[in-house]
C-alpha cells in the first residue's frame, strides 16, 4: 500500500511516526522548510511518553506531484491550507486512491448529503476542493491526540489517542475499514463512524472554546480552568455550539457536561490525569505566529448558526477578536 502524509506539523507528524514504525506501507510525506530539512537529514522522531520512534520515510519532497499516484493521502494541513493543495490532492488520489482529511472544525465538504449540497465559501472560497477534488474522494477524521512540533523534525506526543473516521455521506464503506485498520496496525487507535458529521459537532465543543480563547489570552488550557471568568466564557462557547448543532439537526446536549468536566480539569479526559501547560493548536500557532484555523472553528459555526436561525451570542463575540489576531498574523 502507498501512503502519503500531506503536512508534516503536529498531526502529521504523529501519523508519520507510527504508521513508518509499524512498517505497514510504502510512506511518503509532503514537507517544507526546516521540518522537510530535518526529516531528510535525521528523519523524524516521534517522543511519546512511554517511548521514543525515529522514522525515515521511503520519499520526502516539497513538490507533491513528484510523487506517484498513493493508495491514501492523510492531509494534516490546516483548514485554511487545503483549498491551495487541491491539484496536488487530485494528482496524489488519481483515478483510485482517497484523501483523509485530519483538521479541526468544521469541513469543507460538511454539505455533501443535505438537501443542498454545496460548498462553503468560507472553507473553499473558489470551490477548488469542491469542484477538482470533489468530496467522492475524501474521507472525515475528527483528532482526539495532543502533539506539538518543538524542534524541526522532533514531534512530541502529550496524551490521547483517539481517532473516528467516516465518509461524508455517511456510509460504512471498504475504504473506510481498511484505512481504519491500517492505522489500528500503526498503533493509532481509530474507529469507523456512520455519524461524523455529529462527531464533529461534539469535538466542536472543546475546540471551540479551549483554541479560541486559548489563543486570545495565550494562556494553556489550565490557565483558563483556573481563571473564573475565562471559564464562564467558555462554557457560553460550548452552550452556543450545542444550539448551533441542535439548529442543524444534531442533539448533542448529552456531552455538555462532559464538556463543562473537561475544561475544569485543564482540558483532560476524566480517565486521565489533568496536564498542565497543555497548549491546544491555536495556541501552538499564535506562538509561532502563523494564521489560525478561525473560519473552519467559528466563523463556519456561525454561518450555519445564520442558516438556522440560531442564537450564538458567545461566538458573537469572540469571533470578531479572534479574526482580528488571525489578521494581524497574516
Amino acid at each position: 500500500m502507498k501512503v502519503c502524509v500531506f503536512g508534516a506539523g503536529a498531526v502529521g507528524g504523529y501519523l508519520l511516526g507510527r504508521i513508518g514504525n509499524a512498517g505497514v506501507a510504502t510512506l511518503s510525506v509532503v514537507a517544507r522548510g526546516a521540518q522537510k530539512e530535518a526529516i531528510e537529514m535525521n528523519g523524524l522522531r516521534l517522543e511519546t511518553p512511554t517511548e521514543t520512534i525515529i522514522v525515515r520515510p521511503d520519499f520526502i519532497t516539497d513538490r507533491p506531484t513528484d510523487l506517484p499516484e498513493q493508495d491514501v493521502t492523510f492531509v494534516a494541513l490546516k483548514a485554511m491550507g487545503q483549498p491551495a493543495a487541491a491539484d496536488a490532492l487530485c494528482h496524489l488520489t488519481g483515478q483510485n486512491g482517497y484523501a483523509v482529511f485530519a483538521a479541526n472544525g468544521i469541513p469543507w465538504w460538511w454539505k455533501v448529503g443535505s438537501h443542498r449540497p454545496e460548498s462553503l465559501p468560507l472553507l473553499d472560497p473558489d470551490a477548488a476542493l469542491w469542484n477538482r477534488l470533489t468530496p467522492e474522494r475524501a474521507l472525515g477524521c475528527v483528532v482526539y491526540s495532543a502533539n506539538e512540533v518543538i524542534a524541526p523534525g522532533v514531534v512530541r506526543h502529550l496524551g490521547n489517542n483517539r481517532w473516528v473516521l467516516g465518509e461524508p455521506n455517511g456510509q460504512l464503506s471498504s475504504r473506510l475499514k481498511n484505512v481504519v485498520q491500517l492505522l489500528l496496525e500503526s498503533g493509532v487507535n481509530a474507529e469507523a463512524s456512520t455519524r461524523l458529521h455529529e462527531e464533529i459537532w461534539i469535538k466542536l465543543l472543546r475546540n471551540a472554546s479551549v483554541n479560541s480563547l486559548c489563543a486570545l489570552t495565550r494562556l494553556p488550557i489550565d490557565g483558563l480552568a483556573d481563571d473564573p471568568e475565562l471559564l464562564a466564557q467558555a462554557e457560553a462557547i460550548v452552550d452556543d455550539i450545542v444550539a448551533v448543532a441542535q439548529g442543524q439537526g444534531y442533539d448533542i446536549s448529552e456531552h455538555r457536561i462532559a464538556a463543562f468536566e473537561q475544561l475544569r480539569r485543564g482540558g483532560a479526559e476524566a480517565s486521565t490525569p489533568p496536564v498542565r501547560g497543555l497548549r491546544p493548536s491555536m495556541l501552538q500557532d499564535v506562538s509561532a505566529n502563523r494564521p489560525l484555523e478561525v473560519e473552519a472553528v467559528l466563523g463556519q459555526v456561525q454561518a450555519l448558526a445564520r442558516e438556522a436561525e440560531v442564537s450564538c451570542p458567545a461566538i458573537d463575540v469572540v469571533l470578531p477578536v479572534l479574526r482580528g489576531l488571525n489578521r494581524s498574523l497574516l
